[in-house]
């Protein structure tokens, strides 16, 4: 039999083929067990030991995601705390407001879910921290809010801590994923765009030596639409005009704009050479001088000073911030 059908099989039943170490994989099981290990200490001092077990359960499930998938944005300190607290001060609201236990567990989890939503701090294993406020039993609802304190905030507390300590000595694996040493990008040259073969991407996943989130498929089909839109919305180099300004659209401390105040040639000549000074954002009131083809690789779009406020010229007529 060939191997397509069985690749084809595999990519149908969602199996995962990211390339991950042994390694890897090893120590993704030793931090859940140190993680899950130290919440049970903790939560059998104040639930007895059948609403431990429902609590650690969801616990389970944030050790499954915080140490095999550390860098993916379900896994972060701000997802597993809010998810987690948020979820179970529903969940008691449930519970005491509810007198229908299992209209009460329902409602705690469909309530979880959009509150989660809406303060982007979506945890998956949440949801059950809110069901265990409805049906932990006579235990857990004796606590009532205080369970939100002891145990859920002390078992996130414990497991994060566990995560970033035990994660910490790896530099691959860092948590929370800021800590981990992004690689210096390469600047490509204008128009230097193609498309990820399927090797390069398991060569890059390969170094990466994580389990990713997100399917090669996905990847791959983010990549190209990503790379389709750069390549529709960049400025044409025989439209960049003397006196006009430009901004590199990005943001924060590289962000800058740029006027051109003069060129050598025009329009039509691939080696004009265009003199431009900044005039806002990085490197300001600096000059510069670059080919046409290299301020049209730099420029993102035409921009206009109004209201104290850079404005991105829109062809369409619509008005954006530069």
């Amino acid at each position: 039999m060939s191997k397509a059908p069985d690749s084809y099989l595999l990519r149908l039943l969602g199996v995962e083929l990211s390339p991950v170490s042994h390694t890897e994989r090893v120590l993704s099981a030793i931090g859940g067990f140190l993680g899950i290990y130290g919440i049970l200490q903790i939560s059998t001092v104040f639930v007895d030991p059948l609403a431990a077990a429902l609590i650690v359960a969801s616990m389970g499930a944030s050790a499954v995601l915080l140490f095999a998938v550390p860098h993916g944005p379900l896994s972060q300190p701000w997802p597993v705390i809010g998810g987690h607290l948020v979820s179970a001060v529903i969940g008691v609201s449930c519970a005491k407001l509810v007198p229908d236990t299992l209209l009460a567990a329902a409602l705690a989890v469909a309530l979880a879910i959009g509150v989660m939503h809406y303060l982007r701090c979506i945890h998956p294993p949440g949801g059950a921290s809110a069901l265990a406020a409805v049906v932990g039993g006579d235990s857990v609802h004796a606590l009532g809010y205080q369970f939100v304190i002891t145990p859920v905030l002390l078992n996130v507390l414990v497991i994060v801590t566990v995560a970033i300590l035990f994660n910490y000595p790896f530099a691959w694996r860092r948590y929370p994923a800021g800590l981990t040493k992004q690689a210096r990008p390469v600047q490509p040259q204008p128009q230097a765009r193609s498309s990820i073969s399927h090797e390069d991407l398991v060569y890059a996943l390969h170094e990466v030596d994580s389990f990713i989130d997100v399917s090669e498929q996905d990847l791959l089909a983010i990549y190209e639409l990503a790379t389709r839109r750069s390549l529709a919305s960049q400025l044409p180099p025989g439209e960049l005009k003397p006196g006009s300004y430009y901004s590199n659209g990005k943001y924060g401390s590289e962000w800058s704009v740029r006027q051109i105040v003069d060129e050598s040639g025009g329009p039509g000549d691939p080696e004009d050479m265009l003199i431009y000074k900044v005039i806002a954002g990085d490197g300001r009131r600096s000059t510069g001088v670059a080919t046409r083809l290299e301020f049209a690789g730099w420029a993102k779009h035409e921009v206009y000073r109004g209201d104290e406020n850079w404005h991105r010229v829109d062809p369409e007529g619509r008005d954006g911030v530069g």
